[in-house]
């Protein structure tokens, strides 16, 4: 199956609104987002979960983008990993953090290590993380807010993710110089 990456001239109406935005945010309309207005409430949905996540988090930059790389990384996804990684450059995320990030290896800065295996879990337990692992990320310098933060990241990747699973989203060329591939375990 072929998904279309629609522009403003040919993605449904419904999506318009979406797309404009994007493209007045961005200076573009990356293909997911393109992809995604397919179907236009799950590209609104998208969108705004994206934009609650920037807003209301109580995480900095910098952990917001551990969470949307470590679930990025974990679920094998070319797209965001690449985009994540210019986005986390266009927001001063310390180049050690992103490098660790794309290679999955642990962040020498504890606190970011807690998020980072924090994330982990729960993308590869499928949310089941064991009391002790949650008391861990606590003990990290978290909160229990935190904990539900994380989970919004996750879900935000998990829809963009998993499109890009099944799109085969090609990558936009403003992302192509962070190309990732997962490395070998």
């Amino acid at each position: 199956m072929t998904f279309p990456i629609h522009t403003t001239e040919s993605a449904p109406h419904a999506a318009l609104p979406s797309l404009e935005s994007a493209q007045k945010a961005f200076g573009m309309i990356p293909n997911l987002l393109g992809t995604l207005a397919e179907a236009p409430g799950v590209l609104k949905s998208y969108l705004d979960l994206s934009q609650e996540f920037e807003k209301s988090s109580d995480l900095n930059a910098t952990e917001r983008q551990v969470v949307l790389l470590t679930a990025s990384f974990e679920n094998n996804c070319t797209y965001c990993m690449a985009a994540h990684s210019a986005i986390a450059q266009s927001q001063d995320v310390p180049r050690e953090v992103v490098e660790a990030l794309r290679s999955g290896n642990p962040i020498r800065d504890a606190k970011l290590e807690a998020l980072r295996t924090f994330t982990q879990k729960v993308v590869n337990q499928r949310g089941f993380v064991a009391p002790e692992g949650v008391a861990e990320f606590l003990a990290g310098g978290f909160q229990p807010r935190h904990v539900l933060e994380v989970i919004h990241g996750v879900a935000l990747k998990t829809i963009s993710n998993y499109t890009n699973h099944l799109a085969n989203t090609k990558l936009d060329p403003a992302f192509q110089k962070f190309e990732w591939q997962k490395p070998e375990a």
